[in-house]
């Protein structure tokens, strides 16, 4: 979007493209994301967090962005909303290890509330974030080629099937990627970020929902 005579708003400029480097395999896209200045988030995150896992996954899963474990440590899902998920991948029959795990975001976004101390309070990123950092998730997408993608959250579902997109009401059902977004097409299923289950009051219930849903990838992977 351009204001005023032809002037572009910073904002409108933020993509990572021009760092993403062209016929690169996961190892050199990991490498070449460590630089990433695609937007202002690279400023206050520790480290870019890169995806994970196996380069010949059947499935994928993205999430929203790191949190504070993740951003300390440099590897995605390793604090408590990674717990949950394994534990729910197990009971539907799929194996984490045969798994690729990456973000839509790859850097934490956060605000610092002055009376928690140091504490790193999650924000969600904005579609521009989303889609500046749109060019990775593609990237890995293409190599990896998965046979389901599951989209864990909002934030991953609207960088995977446009901002229209809700997770409570296409959660769980097999929605079809049309290779506008990041995604080159192919199926997606989509669930609750598995933080949410951690926040919730009952929380038996809404793992059983993530459950639920992720039982759906698994039953297109036996298919």
């Amino acid at each position: 979007m351009t204001r005023g005579r032809g002037r572009t708003s910073p904002e409108d400029a933020y993509t990572a493209a021009p760092f993403v480097p062209e016929g690169a395999d996961l190892g050199a896209l990991r490498e070449a994301a460590s630089g990433c200045r695609g937007c202002p988030l690279h400023r206050e995150a520790s480290r870019t967090v890169f995806g994970a896992g196996d380069a010949d996954a059947r499935v994928v899963l993205v999430g929203e962005q790191p949190g504070d474990q993740e951003d300390r440590r440099g590897k995605p899902f390793v604090g408590p909303a990674g717990k949950v998920l394994d534990r729910a991948l197990d009971e539907v029959g799929i194996d984490p290890d045969e798994t690729y795990i990456t973000n839509a975001v790859k850097h934490f976004k956060f605000t610092q509330v002055p009376e928690r101390g140091k504490r790193r309070i999650h924000k969600a990123p904005s579609l521009r974030e989303i889609s500046a950092c749109g060019p990775w998730l593609a990237a890995e997408l293409e190599l990896i080629e998965p046979e389901v993608i599951v989209a864990l959250g909002a934030t991953a579902g609207k960088a995977l099937l446009g901002p229209g997109f809700r997770v409570t009401k296409e959660r769980g059902t097999r929605l079809e990627a049309d290779g506008s977004g990041p995604a080159p097409g192919g199926l997606v299923v989509a669930t609750i970020h598995p933080s949410a289950v951690l926040r919730a009051d009952d929380r038996e219930a809404v793992y059983q929902g993530l459950v639920a849903d992720l039982g759906v990838a698994a039953d297109v992977l036996n298919g």
